[in-house]
């Protein structure tokens, strides 16, 4: 593949076993065998004791150390790679955009938003997905699996990210400040819609009247003018009913209009009070 550029004092062995789906190339076809398990996600070596499965036979030896920061590596092409980060060497230059990348993997993920690549199939509906790691995350929502869990409230996630953004409602912390006017957020997708309020920037435009909006959640909800469709301005979610949509939009707002009247508490649904009125009614 031309587009991968070889780094200077790069390895010089014959190397013609290629990978075809980012292209590397390695010296022996069991190498490339392993690599390739990075990409289809095998792996084929399990641990007898607690059943864990792993792509390779590691023996805990890691014995290339990066002189710069100590750091050690079981393979000496990972502490190639992991130099750049020091050196800020970018030999991987994409050959559609010109974007540069440290190593091939990356270089070969990022061409997949060109490409529209998308490899990795879920077995269950279909979809299809540019990273292994995006299938792995969308597997839950058929699992209902949230592995992430808040060690404050107990709430679970599916997303690590998601735990972490959750967790700053608990601390306050808000580390995405606006550079014009100050103003902090606790995620950075709020901090971009926000700055559009000094930039005047619309970039979601409607398909249908040309009207422009700062939010996809409100143009979805102007599209629902044009078709007759309820949806909500905050994430854009489409609802059958506006009743549907009046009890999803309190996700956000953080309405809980029923409340007990022996405890107090409140809930976002008549529903839910009734069930939790029963904890009461039952002891």
């Amino acid at each position: 593949m031309n587009n991968l550029t070889k780094p200077k004092n790069s390895d010089t062995r014959e190397k013609p076993y290629r990978c075809n789906i980012c292209g590397k190339s390695f010296s022996r076809n069991t190498t490339l065998t392993i690599h390739k398990r990075i990409h289809t996600g095998k792996k084929p070596y399990h641990c007898d004791i607690c059943g864990t499965s792993f792509s390779r036979i590691h023996t805990g030896e890691k014995p290339y150390h990066c002189d710069i920061c100590g750091t050690s590596f079981s393979v000496n092409s990972h502490l190639t790679t992991h130099r750049h980060i020091h050196t800020g060497e970018k030999p991987y230059h994409c050959d559609i955009c010109g974007k540069s990348f440290s190593d091939c993997g990356n270089l070969a993920l990022h061409k997949r938003t060109h490409t529209g690549e998308k490899p990795f199939h879920c077995k269950i509906c279909g979809e299809s997905f540019s990273r292994n790691n995006y299938l792995t995350v969308h597997k839950r929502i058929h699992t209902r699996e949230k592995p992430y869990q808040c060690d404050i409230c107990g709430k679970s996630f599916s997303v690590n990210s998601t735990l972490t953004s959750h967790k700053r409602i608990h601390t306050g912390e808000k580390p995405y400040y606006c550079d014009i006017c100050g103003k902090s957020f606790t995620q950075s997708c709020a901090l971009t819609v926000h700055k559009r309020i000094h930039t005047g920037e619309k970039p979601y435009h409607c398909n249908i009247c040309g009207k422009s909006f700062t939010r996809s959640g409100t143009l979805s909800t102007h599209q629902s003018i044009h078709t007759g469709i309820p949806y909500c301005d905050i994430c854009g979610k489409s609802f059958s009913y506006n009743n549907d949509l009046k009890k999803h939009q309190r996700i956000h707002t953080g309405e809980k209009p029923y409340q007990c009247d022996i405890c107090g508490k409140s809930f976002t649904q008549k529903c839910l009070l009734n069930t939790h009125v029963s904890i009461h009614t039952q002891i």
